[in-house]
Order: structure tokens, then C-alpha cells, then sequence
């Protein structure tokens, strides 16, 4: 299983981006998807999560900026980040709780990471 993220780069404050995470593999079910990020120094941390029944919990510091979505059949997972300041600067990485075929078990997988960089 992999998870393949992309659509990160600079942008000025009060812009916006979009980020995808595609994964692939033997994949039997997607539980839970979700969004976090690091900056050097700092622990990573829960940006936004999205269910399998697309309920969505968003940490306090982007919630009414950034929007979680996904899409099931494509088994990719989407943040759009708007109003962006240069706090939301990390690195971003998205996660996916997936159950392979012939297994029973939910493992957390982790993409590779895309940089965001939001300055002036």
C-alpha cells in the first residue's frame, strides 16, 4: 500500500491550496483518511480527519479555513486549505487507516509528505 500526496508549494498569505492523497495497493477498505503536520522541532499534529461515512473533525487553528474532503471510489483524500497565514508553514502528510485484502486488521498508513509554504 502507498499513499501518494501532492499539491503543495508557496503561496502569500490569504491565498489558497489544494492538497491530494491518492493510495493504492491491494486495498479491501479505507477507514478513516486524514491530514497532519509538522514543523522542524514540533511534534506532528491532527489537521483534519474524514471518516468513511465522511463525517469530518478539524483542529480549532484551521477550522472554518480548511475543508476535508475524499472520494471513495478514487481512494483519494483532498484538503483545501483557504485564508492561508504563515502558521499554517509545515510539512504535510496524509494518513489512511486501510485494511488490506486478506487481512482483518486497520493499519495506519502515512503519505511521503508535501511542503506548504505560506509567506510574503
Amino acid at each position: 500500500v502507498q499513499l501518494q500526496a501532492s499539491g503543495g508549494g508557496s503561496v502569500q498569505p490569504g491565498g489558497s491550496l489544494r492538497l491530494s492523497c491518492a493510495a493504492s495497493g491491494s486495498i479491501s477498505t479505507i477507514n478513516n483518511m486524514g491530514w497532519y503536520r509538522q514543523v522542524p522541532g514540533k511534534q506532528r499534529e491532527l489537521v483534519a480527519i474524514i471518516t468513511s461515512g465522511r463525517s469530518t473533525n478539524y483542529a480549532d487553528s484551521v477550522n472554518g479555513r480548511f475543508t476535508i474532503s475524499r472520494d471513495n471510489a478514487k481512494k483519494m483524500v483532498f484538503l483545501q486549505m483557504n485564508s492561508l497565514k504563515p502558521e499554517d508553514t509545515a510539512v504535510y502528510y496524509c494518513n489512511a487507516n486501510i485494511i488490506v485484502h486478506g487481512s482483518i486488521w486497520s493499519v495506519a498508513y502515512w503519505g511521503q509528505g508535501t511542503q506548504v509554504t505560506v509567506s510574503s
